[in-house]
């Protein structure tokens, strides 16, 4: 693994190339963004962001939510993955937010996480973009950066990611970190077809120095 002055050194050149990275899924309020975040699990967040103006418009709030029939929250996020779980989860999650938190959402991750439907990685994005409380969301864009450019080890989880990135990144930085990791993985350091000719770091990245090579051949 490289240590935490090289991690910098590349974090910061993707700050130049993504100045303005930033959560994409649309909300006004905390509520509104803890709900498109547990839609958006499987999804894109642009197919998210199709749907849930219409939803909340009919459901603005978790009471509205809380009392809204389960075909009815349905017809609205049908067209995305999973939608009857994701329907079952964002009802029972308002219902929580109701009985256990006056219909405010929770700012500590362990009272996020025992809502239904949320898992770490959408506490943390909560945490960060709805609370500026600082935290790292590890998605599949977080792990697939920093395993290349071996920020993290190879076979790190999804925690050790986490982990990792906290130590190495201050922690005013972790709520800009997450959303640039996540540019850079999702407009340039793809899945598939990396940037890596035109990358500037790619005079620090191994993976991208072999799919060079592996180019020329």
């Amino acid at each position: 693994m490289i240590n935490k002055e090289k991690t910098m050194i590349a974090i910061n050149k993707m700050y130049e190339m993504f100045p303005e990275a930033h959560g994409e899924l649309t909300h006004d309020t905390p509520f509104q963004l803890l709900i498109a975040v547990i839609l958006s699990a499987q999804t894109t967040d642009i197919s998210v962001n199709k749907i849930t103006p219409a939803l909340f418009a009919a459901y603005p709030t978790p009471d509205k939510l809380a009392q809204a029939p389960m075909e009815e929250i349905i017809s609205y996020i049908h067209s995305i993955g999973l939608y009857r779980n994701k329907a079952k989860n964002i009802k029972a999650c308002a219902n929580q937010l109701m009985t256990k938190y006056d219909g405010k959402v929770p700012q500590t991750r362990n009272q996020l996480m025992e809502l239904p439907g949320v898992g770490r990685k959408t506490a943390n994005v909560v945490l960060g973009d709805a609370f500026k409380i600082p935290a790292i969301a590890v998605d599949t864009h977080v792990q697939r950066v920093t395993k290349r450019l071996r920020i993290c080890k190879q076979n790190a989880n999804v925690l050790e990611v986490e982990n990792t990135l906290m130590r190495k990144v201050p922690k005013e930085l972790w709520i800009k970190t997450h959303h640039t990791l996540i540019f850079f993985g999702r407009y340039h350091c793809t899945a598939r077809s990396p940037k890596c000719s035109s990358c500037p770091l790619l005079d620090m990245c191994q993976e991208g120095k072999n799919r060079m090579k592996l180019k020329e051949t």
